[in-house]
Protein backbone atom coordinates (compact mmCIF):
# COMPACT_ATOMS: atom_id res chain seq x y z
CA UNK A 1 0.00 0.00 0.00
CA UNK A 2 1.13 3.55 -0.52
CA UNK A 3 0.36 5.35 2.72
CA UNK A 4 0.90 4.98 6.42
CA UNK A 5 -1.99 4.50 8.85
CA UNK A 6 -3.99 7.69 9.25
CA UNK A 7 -2.98 8.31 12.86
CA UNK A 8 0.78 7.65 12.34
CA UNK A 9 2.25 8.02 15.80
CA UNK A 10 -0.81 9.43 17.58
CA UNK A 11 -2.52 7.64 20.45
CA UNK A 12 -5.10 5.44 18.78
CA UNK A 13 -6.65 2.02 18.59
CA UNK A 14 -7.20 -0.51 15.84
CA UNK A 15 -10.84 -0.49 14.81
CA UNK A 16 -10.50 -3.53 12.56
CA UNK A 17 -8.37 -5.19 9.99
CA UNK A 18 -10.20 -6.83 7.13
CA UNK A 19 -9.02 -9.30 4.55
CA UNK A 20 -11.99 -9.87 2.27
CA UNK A 21 -15.18 -9.45 4.26
CA UNK A 22 -14.21 -11.39 7.38
CA UNK A 23 -13.00 -9.29 10.35
CA UNK A 24 -10.11 -10.74 12.31
CA UNK A 25 -10.34 -11.56 16.02
CA UNK A 26 -8.49 -9.42 18.59
CA UNK A 27 -5.78 -12.08 18.86
CA UNK A 28 -5.37 -12.18 15.08
CA UNK A 29 -5.28 -8.36 14.97
CA UNK A 30 -2.41 -8.40 17.49
CA UNK A 31 -0.52 -11.01 15.47
CA UNK A 32 -0.99 -9.06 12.22
CA UNK A 33 0.15 -5.84 13.90
CA UNK A 34 3.31 -7.50 15.24
CA UNK A 35 4.07 -8.89 11.76
CA UNK A 36 3.40 -5.47 10.22
CA UNK A 37 5.92 -3.92 12.59
CA UNK A 38 8.59 -6.23 11.10
CA UNK A 39 7.85 -5.18 7.52
CA UNK A 40 6.73 -1.58 7.98
CA UNK A 41 3.30 0.00 7.97
CA UNK A 42 3.26 0.30 4.17
CA UNK A 43 2.82 -3.43 3.68
CA UNK A 44 -0.89 -3.48 4.55
CA UNK A 45 -3.86 -1.15 4.82
CA UNK A 46 -4.92 -0.88 8.45
CA UNK A 47 -8.04 0.98 9.53
CA UNK A 48 -7.38 3.11 12.60
CA UNK A 49 -9.63 5.28 14.73
CA UNK A 50 -9.24 7.55 17.70
CA UNK A 51 -9.73 5.98 21.13
CA UNK A 52 -12.59 8.44 21.66
CA UNK A 53 -14.45 7.65 18.42
CA UNK A 54 -17.98 6.62 19.38
CA UNK A 55 -20.68 4.63 17.59
CA UNK A 56 -22.38 7.80 16.37
CA UNK A 57 -19.18 8.96 14.65
CA UNK A 58 -18.63 5.52 13.09
CA UNK A 59 -22.30 5.37 11.98
CA UNK A 60 -21.81 8.71 10.21
CA UNK A 61 -19.75 6.87 7.63
CA UNK A 62 -22.19 3.98 7.23
CA UNK A 63 -25.73 5.35 6.74
CA UNK A 64 -27.24 1.85 7.01
CA UNK A 65 -27.00 1.73 10.78
CA UNK A 66 -28.97 1.14 13.97
CA UNK A 67 -30.68 4.55 13.81
CA UNK A 68 -31.87 4.02 10.23
CA UNK A 69 -33.08 0.47 10.95
CA UNK A 70 -34.96 1.62 14.08
CA UNK A 71 -36.77 4.31 12.09
CA UNK A 72 -37.59 1.84 9.33
CA UNK A 73 -38.89 -0.66 11.91
CA UNK A 74 -41.20 2.02 13.39
CA UNK A 75 -42.50 3.12 9.96
CA UNK A 76 -43.19 -0.48 8.97
CA UNK A 77 -45.26 -0.98 12.11
CA UNK A 78 -47.28 2.15 11.37
CA UNK A 79 -47.77 1.12 7.75
CA UNK A 80 -48.95 -2.38 8.70
CA UNK A 81 -51.53 -0.78 11.02
CA UNK A 82 -53.14 1.25 8.22
CA UNK A 83 -52.93 -1.48 5.59
CA UNK A 84 -56.24 -2.81 4.26
CA UNK A 85 -54.63 -6.16 3.39
CA UNK A 86 -56.32 -8.81 5.53
CA UNK A 87 -53.21 -11.04 5.54
CA UNK A 88 -51.25 -8.21 7.24
CA UNK A 89 -53.81 -7.57 9.97
CA UNK A 90 -52.02 -7.53 13.33
CA UNK A 91 -48.53 -7.54 11.76
CA UNK A 92 -45.70 -5.57 13.28
CA UNK A 93 -41.92 -5.39 13.01
CA UNK A 94 -39.76 -6.23 16.02
CA UNK A 95 -36.38 -5.41 14.50
CA UNK A 96 -34.19 -5.07 11.44
CA UNK A 97 -30.58 -6.19 11.37
CA UNK A 98 -28.16 -3.39 10.51
CA UNK A 99 -25.43 -5.98 10.03
CA UNK A 100 -26.28 -7.79 6.78
CA UNK A 101 -24.49 -10.91 5.60
CA UNK A 102 -22.28 -10.62 3.70
CA UNK A 103 -21.21 -7.29 5.20
CA UNK A 104 -19.51 -6.16 1.97
CA UNK A 105 -23.01 -5.08 0.87
CA UNK A 106 -22.43 -1.96 2.97
CA UNK A 107 -19.62 -0.60 0.79
CA UNK A 108 -20.49 2.47 -1.26
CA UNK A 109 -19.46 0.60 -4.41
CA UNK A 110 -21.76 -2.34 -3.67
CA UNK A 111 -24.73 -0.08 -2.93
CA UNK A 112 -24.04 1.97 -6.07
CA UNK A 113 -23.76 -1.16 -8.24
CA UNK A 114 -26.67 -3.20 -6.81
CA UNK A 115 -28.87 -0.36 -5.47
CA UNK A 116 -29.91 -2.60 -2.60
CA UNK A 117 -29.00 -4.16 0.74
CA UNK A 118 -30.38 -7.55 1.77
CA UNK A 119 -30.74 -8.14 5.50
CA UNK A 120 -32.99 -9.81 8.07
CA UNK A 121 -36.16 -8.41 9.66
CA UNK A 122 -38.39 -9.87 12.35
CA UNK A 123 -42.01 -9.41 11.27
CA UNK A 124 -45.40 -11.04 11.80
CA UNK A 125 -48.31 -11.18 14.21
CA UNK A 126 -45.87 -11.73 17.07
CA UNK A 127 -43.01 -9.86 15.36
CA UNK A 128 -40.77 -12.92 15.54
CA UNK A 129 -40.95 -14.48 12.06
CA UNK A 130 -37.61 -14.11 10.30
CA UNK A 131 -37.97 -12.41 6.91
CA UNK A 132 -35.45 -11.80 4.17
CA UNK A 133 -35.62 -8.03 3.69
CA UNK A 134 -34.44 -6.37 0.49
CA UNK A 135 -34.05 -2.63 0.78
CA UNK A 136 -34.00 -1.00 -2.67
CA UNK A 137 -32.41 2.43 -2.98
CA UNK A 138 -34.13 5.24 -4.85
CA UNK A 139 -32.16 8.20 -6.20
CA UNK A 140 -32.31 10.20 -2.95
CA UNK A 141 -31.15 7.24 -0.84
CA UNK A 142 -28.31 6.48 -3.28
CA UNK A 143 -27.13 10.07 -3.17
CA UNK A 144 -27.20 10.22 0.62
CA UNK A 145 -25.49 6.82 1.00
CA UNK A 146 -22.67 7.85 -1.33
CA UNK A 147 -22.07 10.95 0.82
CA UNK A 148 -22.24 9.04 4.12
CA UNK A 149 -25.34 11.05 5.09
CA UNK A 150 -28.34 9.89 7.11
CA UNK A 151 -31.12 8.22 5.10
CA UNK A 152 -33.98 8.39 7.60
CA UNK A 153 -35.85 10.94 5.49
CA UNK A 154 -35.61 8.56 2.50
CA UNK A 155 -38.11 6.25 4.21
CA UNK A 156 -41.53 6.86 2.60
CA UNK A 157 -44.40 7.99 4.81
CA UNK A 158 -46.49 5.40 6.58
CA UNK A 159 -49.73 6.73 5.04
CA UNK A 160 -49.43 4.34 2.10
CA UNK A 161 -48.26 0.75 1.60
CA UNK A 162 -47.11 1.20 -2.00
CA UNK A 163 -43.43 1.34 -0.95
CA UNK A 164 -43.64 -2.17 0.55
CA UNK A 165 -43.97 -5.53 -1.19
CA UNK A 166 -44.44 -8.30 1.37
CA UNK A 167 -44.92 -12.03 0.83
CA UNK A 168 -45.83 -13.55 4.23
CA UNK A 169 -46.05 -17.04 2.73
CA UNK A 170 -42.41 -16.82 1.54
CA UNK A 171 -41.13 -14.74 4.48
CA UNK A 172 -39.84 -12.01 2.17
CA UNK A 173 -40.28 -8.26 2.19
CA UNK A 174 -39.02 -5.61 -0.22
CA UNK A 175 -38.79 -1.95 0.78
CA UNK A 176 -38.34 0.87 -1.72
CA UNK A 177 -36.67 4.00 -0.40
CA UNK A 178 -37.03 7.44 -1.99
Amino acid sequence: MTSEPAYAGQAGAVLSINFGSTPLTDAANSLVLSELAKFGARSCLVLWCSETMNDQEINHYIPFNEKFCSHLEYHLGQTFEISDRQDLSGFWCDGISWSPTPDNQLTKKSVKDTRQIVTTAWIGKDGQDEYEMTIRFGQSALSRYSKGAEMVDCIPGSGSVDWINIEPENKRIEIRLK
